[in-house]
């Protein structure tokens, strides 16, 4: 780096390669604890949201721009629509049975003696939240970060 040139993103610590390289994996993997535990208890899309998009934008700072696309291989504004799609898909099935918009609906699957999977329209919502959150945080950031480079 010259001495008078601007400072980048990739300018930055083997520390903070690293760090970020063996953090996002477990901040991906406890944002999607955070959604799925959410419609029982404290959590849910948002929240994981927030998490896994923290988790990419620290890659970013250490990695830049380019190789966070790579990384992620779908462009943010696709994450911010299909988590909107899933929103709206959420409140189909109640209409469909004649239910208040935005009625919860459960399904219980028993997959094994011991074993009980709920699904429900509140799920597939949250997972619509999470997506969106992760969308809309990432466009705004990889926007100001392609900014500042160009």
């Amino acid at each position: 780096m010259k001495p008078n040139s601007p400072k980048t993103l990739k300018d930055n610590t083997v520390i903070l390669h690293t760090a970020a390289l063996i953090i996002l994996p477990m901040q991906l993997l406890l944002s999607i604890f955070l959604l799925l535990r959410g419609h029982d208890e404290p959590g849910g899309g948002f929240i994981g949201g927030l998490v896994a998009a923290s988790a990419i934008v620290l890659y970013l700072f250490a990695h830049g721009v380019e190789a966070t696309r790579r990384l992620m291989r779908v462009d943010p504004h696709d994450l911010l629509g299909f988590g909107l799609l899933l929103g709206v898909l959420a409140v189909i099935p109640g209409l469909l049975l004649g239910e208040a918009f935005f009625t919860a609906l459960w399904w219980e699957f028993y997959l094994g003696p011991d074993t009980l999977v709920k699904l429900s329209t509140v799920l597939l919502f949250d997972i619509g939240v999470y997506f969106a959150v992760i969308g809309t945080i990432l466009t705004i950031v990889v926007s100001l970060a392609e900014a500042e480079h160009s």
